[in-house]
């Protein structure tokens, strides 16, 4: 099987090649600005000098942004570092790959909070609240792909009436480069991401088929209920983008999945996850693969008998600058089977 590094560097370096290659000249930023964020207008004086990347995504972005000097911290971090952006990370010190204190950020001073998830800063968040943040001077912007409600699933991460798509990214790098004065290189990314967007669209299944995927992202253990991808979730648009469909109809976006509803779902592909984290024994890809192919039920479904198993960045499950990464690898090993052109 091919390495889940390797495949991410090799996609990595189109994004790299692209900053450098198709620049675009947008204009410098005009101070005061003010940005509308997940319900909430913020006004920026300066460009920030001391910057957090609180959850993957946020730090990420930045990394990539290049705006590791403007960087005073980063936590939560469920996968290792794209790996075309170690060399930049190292500057940066990190607090912790879990969720850190509130104490601990505001020990490295921040002037901008950059935040990938509620949970980390949000009105159930067990770090803080944006008021919090907005009562000792420090701005933050959250996601906007991770601004869901939770008033109609039971779910911590709330649900989605309609499929993500990577506008909702688009914009966070733009707000994101305009808030740093870094438009130019904010809109050279999006080039990048737009044009990978376009090729992957362009594939279809070697037959033609609508496949059906499952998005595994990780279970507490082999009887417990799986986290999945749900229906109009990041795993759902990887689905889109390579001509299939979820087959987890759930508007949660990370509902959990007793394994008999997964079978009845009849997926023609199953993703799994790869984590870095520690957490549980089935964060680690291999040991879903196990699972699949020996669990007496598990081991009957089609994908598995077909062997339709492929290796994921769980990061990329995530709707963040990873999932078309993500969908990149799927991709690949898809056509490594027969299953796309």
């Amino acid at each position: 099987m091919t390495s889940l590094k390797s495949l991410l560097a090799a996609c990595g370096l189109s994004a790299l090649i692209g900053l450098a290659a198709n620049p675009s000249f947008a204009g410098s930023t005009t101070y005061p600005l003010t940005l509308e964020n997940c319900g909430t207008e913020v006004t920026f004086k300066k460009a920030p000098e001391r910057a957090i990347g609180l959850g993957q995504n946020s730090a990420e972005i930045l990394l990539l942004l290049g705006l590791e000097d403007k960087m005073v911290g980063t936590a939560f971090w469920p996968s290792k570092v794209l790996p075309q952006l170690a060399e930049a990370n190292v500057k940066v010190k990190l607090l912790t790959v879990e969720m850190p204190t509130f104490e601990s950020i505001l020990a490295e001073n921040p002037d901008f909070v950059a935040v990938a998830l509620p949970s980390l800063v949000g009105p159930n968040s067990k770090i803080a609240k944006r008021d919090d943040f907005d009562k000792v001077g420090v701005a933050t912007y959250l996601s906007p792909s991770t601004c869901l409600s939770t008033k109609d699933v039971k779910d911590q991460y709330g649900g989605r009436g309609e499929l993500w798509n990577m506008d909702l990214l688009y914009k966070e790098i733009g707000d994101l480069s305009e808030i740093f004065d870094v438009a130019d290189r904010g809109q050279a990314l999006i080039a990048d991401f737009k044009a990978r967007e376009a090729k992957l669209r362009s594939g279809v299944s070697k037959d033609g088929k609508n496949l059906s995927y499952v998005f595994w992202f990780s279970s507490p253990s082999p009887s417990a209920d799986a986290y999945v991808g749900g229906k109009n979730s990041a795993s759902g648009f990887i689905a889109d983008l390579l001509g299939g469909h979820n087959a987890i109809d759930a508007a949660a976006e990370w509902p959990t999945i007793g394994w008999e509803g997964i079978i009845a779902a009849n997926p023609d592909v199953i993703v799994v996850a790869s984590l870095d984290r520690n957490r549980w024994e089935l964060d680690k890809p291999e040991a879903k693969i196990n699972f699949l192919n020996t669990d007496p039920a598990v081991s009957q479904i089609p994908a598995v008998k077909n062997k339709a198993i492929v290796v994921m960045d769980g990061q990329a499950m995530n709707p963040t600058i990873r999932t078309i990464y993500g969908a990149e690898q799927v991709a690949e090993q898809l056509k490594a089977l027969g299953l796309l052109k």
